[in-house]
């Protein structure tokens, strides 16, 4: 069965490399252009691409794949299969029908939960205690499409965004390997998606300013879900404080007022219960526990935080 790969950053570079190694015929990889980045403008490649050259595959960037060329280049590859992870291009009906087996899609939630561009980290900020991977036959919709295989894991209490994005690209491409025989035998089971249906938009840097009139429990799981971008944060004295870890904690006091000041924590009132901070960055600083900044840094009862 011939494969070609859709994908960008990291998630789907591990998903892409896992299923080479599984011995797959993927004849090459489709993936977004190089940018310049820095001051000095260098290209930097995707992760996909990074993986492809290491591995000896074909890399493909025809920016956008709905280009009539493209879909020449594509007929010419003639592809079984097209996988797609987390490309951010929407297929047109061509290219969907193009393949002998259509175009699958790995997406790192359980369909229809979560639909769209970020849904790992939405997991984690909504306090779900199970998230997964759904293996979908890919149409014309947004995360539309019958799912054909599913894996699911259940959520550590302290799972990040970071965490559980190295879990579920693990779990991605063992459900997708698993996955591969049965489709060439035609031996699937195409499932209509069934249940609430949400949408888990993009991130931005906004999303982790922390808004200390909201509940302990809400910023602690926003605390772990940006972690580690775009990161959650306040500002002390002037200067953006970056909140890497937290615990819920007893306490009350006016909202962003430091009410507790320990050896390793301080502690800040919320709307309801309180936050106690065990690792942070100031601005310009390195990463570190709190017990580290403490000892630099003058944090005393009443200090208001935002």
């Amino acid at each position: 069965m011939r494969i070609l790969f859709m994908g960008t950053p990291d998630f789907a570079a591990h998903i892409f490399e896992e299923t080479v190694k599984a011995g797959y015929d993927v004849i090459g990889v489709v993936t977004k252009s190089d940018k310049a980045r820095g001051r000095s403008d260098k290209l930097v490649y995707s992760e996909v691409k990074q993986a492809a050259i290491r591995l000896g595959v074909p890399v493909y960037q025809p920016g956008l794949v709905r280009k009539p060329e493209f879909i020449e280049t594509l007929k010419r590859l003639n592809p079984d299969l097209i996988i797609v992870v987390a490309f951010g291009q929407i297929l047109s009906k061509e290219i969907l029908e193009l393949p002998k087996y259509g175009c699958i899609n790995v997406h790192a939630s359980l369909l229809p939960k979560y639909r769209g561009a970020a849904p790992i980290q939405w997991a984690v900020i909504n306090g779900d205690e199970e998230s997964g991977v759904s293996i979908m036959q890919m149409d014309e919709g947004l995360d539309t499409g019958d799912v054909i295989a599913v894996g699911r894991y259940k959520l550590d209490p302290k799972e990040t965004g970071g965490s559980l994005f190295d879990k579920l690209a693990d779990l991605g491409a063992r459900t997708l390997i698993g996955t591969l025989d049965k489709i060439e035998k035609n031996a699937v089971i195409r499932t209509p998606q069934q249940g609430e249906m949400s949408i888990a938009g993009k991130l931005d840097k906004t999303l982790g300013h922390l808004d200390f009139t909201r509940d302990a429990v809400s910023l602690e799981r926003l605390i772990r879900g940006v972690n580690p971008w775009p990161g959650a944060y306040t500002y002390l004295d002037g200067k953006q404080l970056k909140i890497w870890a937290a615990d819920v904690a007893d306490g009350a006091g006016k909202c962003g007022e430091v009410i507790d000041v320990g050896r390793d924590h301080f502690t800040v009132a919320c709307g309801s219960d309180a936050l106690m901070i065990t690792e942070l960055q100031l601005e310009g600083k390195k990463r570190m526990p709190a017990a580290d900044f403490l000892r630099g840094n003058a944090i005393t009862k009443g200090t208001v935080l935002g």
